[in-house]
């Protein structure tokens, strides 16, 4: 009797590892063709995971529309010129179900082909934001004809009533979901899918439920009840050095079971509802983007609604991507490319490493902008060689003066540079107040010791940049309100010396110089300065002397 229990589990394991191996080979197909044709497509390039588009590593300076704002083209015909000035060479635009789809079965694709054109007369590229079944946790964004059907697409159940959010339980409001967003990425590709305007696609937005820890409508409380998925047992089994510590310690702590229910496998209270709506989450999700790509296979990701240390599952949305089950989305299946915050919390640097782990590139789909964006933008890029940047409500606060533009430009000028220092891992990014003054890291050879400007007394309120390695004994700079000291590593009793600062600019991918920054600009020699008034790009090199 133990060995006929036991078998069934033991060959859905063996069918579901056979299905990856299946797909890895099926994405390596997709890889090569996407690599030929000048697809949009993340690769990995060193120490890097990159967005390749017609071939080359691109980087994305980006924005993100208010919600509406995209929804009428006449709206968004004044807003073009200021994200142009803004220094943005992408868009990250809303797309709604309900205005492509506004009866079943009939599409309408005006508003697609309208922000195409728009973003290729200025010269901008687009990352369309699918709002679907979820916006926020709720569901306003799905066509009328599916919110008054709830017996056939059926709702999340808090506290024995029905709210305004469609349970990703429902098979028939993730079909209908799917079908609308292949139909969607089959017209997509046939009019962009030579000139490569859309770059990626975020499928929904900031999933999961909104006032309680999980759904406990009938059909939810019979699958909690139930068994825990073998396919995502035997990925925690299969990814147990690599799971994030909290789901692994919690796995753990229950005895490390490959079979059980959800309070078996995950023990009783708030975590195992999160775990529970998560799978649930990203099943659904998965699927849609699964076949989404079956159309035309660009990345795509999920952006996430980030929950405090001390908040319970449903103050945030519970299930939704949080770091800590990351892995079960993974588990869920391979249609997602990457995962991603919308960080608008202070410990920035904290929540940019929470997700630029485990093979998950960073992408920052909504954050802070004006002074905030423009020094963050510097540590994300830099420092965890981020795909691209995006403060939401852009159009709110592009301009000409928005601090943001003067780093974008300043970047922009120096991408080629920094796409290829990403991938080898000799870029260094940081953030510097009166908080944390100072930090060290080292590279090319030596310690760097950066720590916010100061000269004649007078010490800069704030700081941000990179660094990049630029040849022996040499390093290339961008940034602003921050000076550098040197010590030769290995230590080996020499010094080091600073032969020449210049700064300058690249045309056409050659470095034209411009003044020698000697004197005051240098300390008398004593640091590699970066004053405050400006975002400056500077080139240094050294010499050791005994």
């Amino acid at each position: 009797m133990e060995a006929r229990g036991t078998l069934p589990a033991v060959m859905r394991i063996f069918i579901s590892l056979s299905i990856c191996w299946l797909l890895c080979l099926s994405a390596g197909a997709v890889l090569s063709e996407a690599q030929e044709t000048g697809t949009p497509h993340l690769e990995k390039r060193g120490a890097a995971t990159q967005l390749i588009v017609d071939g080359k590593p691109f980087v994305m300076l980006s924005g993100e529309l208010h919600n509406s704002s995209s929804s009428n083209l006449e709206y968004m015909k004044p807003i073009w010129p200021k994200l142009v000035a803004t220094g943005l060479n992408s868009v990250v635009t809303p797309l709604s179900w309900e205005l492509v789809e506004p009866a079943e079965g009939k599409y309408d694709f005006t508003l697609v082909d309208g922000l195409i054109d728009q973003a290729r007369q200025a010269h901008e590229r687009i990352v369309f934001l699918w709002l679907a079944s979820w916006k926020n946790g709720m569901s306003s964004y799905a066509p009328v004809w599916v919110k008054e059907d709830s017996h056939r697409f059926t709702r999340v159940v808090e506290r024995g009533n029905e709210v305004e959010i469609l349970s990703p339980l429902c098979l028939a409001t993730r079909e209908a979901d799917a079908r609308a967003f292949a139909a969607l990425m089959r017209h997509i590709k046939e009019v962009d899918g030579s000139q490569h305007t859309v770059l990626m696609m975020q499928v929904e937005n900031e999933v999961g439920v909104l006032g309680d820890s999980r759904d406990r409508s009938d059909a939810a409380n019979k699958a909690f009840e139930g068994q825990v998925p073998a396919e995502l047992t035997a990925y925690l089994k299969a990814h147990r050095e690599d799971l994030h510590p909290d789901l692994r310690e919690l796995w753990e702590a229950n005895g490390a079971k490959s079979a059980g229910t959800w309070t078996e496998v995950f023990g009783e209270g708030e975590r195992a509802d999160e775990i529970f709506m998560a799978w649930q989450y990203a099943s659904y999700i998965q699927a849609v983007a699964r076949g989404g790509k079956k159309e035309y296979d660009i990345p795509m990701y999920v952006n996430t609604w980030l929950g405090s240390d001390n908040t319970p599952p449903g103050g945030y949305p519970s299930g939704g991507s949080q770091p800590r089950v990351v892995d079960v989305w993974k588990a869920a299946g391979p249609g997602l490319d990457f995962y991603s915050p919308d960080l608008y919390a202070a410990n920035f640097e904290e929540w940019c490493q929470r997700y630029h782990r485990d093979g998950n590139p960073l992408y920052m789909p909504e954050t802070r902008g004006n002074a905030a964006g423009a020094a963050n933008v510097f540590y994300a890029l830099g420092e965890d060689a981020g795909l691209g940047f995006s403060p939401f409500g852009i159009e709110s606060e592009a301009s000409e003066t928005d601090p943001l533009g003067e780093s974008y430009k300043s970047i922009a000028a120096v991408a080629p540079q920094l796409l290829e220092h990403q991938a080898a891992g000799d870029v260094h990014g940081f953030l510097l107040d009166h908080d944390r003054r100072s930090v060290d890291f080292t590279m090319n050879g030596y310690t760097l010791h950066v720590s916010l400007d100061s000269i004649f007394g007078n010490t800069s309120e704030g700081g941000f940049g990179m660094i990049m390695a630029d040849g022996k004994g040499a390093f290339l700079g961008v940034g602003k309100g921050f000076r550098v000291s040197f010590t030769p590593y290995p230590e080996s009793g020499s010094r080091a010396g600073i032969g020449a600062v210049t700064e300058g600019k690249f045309e056409d991918g050659s470095w034209v110089a411009g003044r020698r920054l000697n004197g005051d600009e240098n300390d008398q020699g004593q640091a590699w300065r970066f004053d405050s008034r400006a975002v400056h790009t500077e080139k240094i090199s050294l010499y050791r002397f005994e």
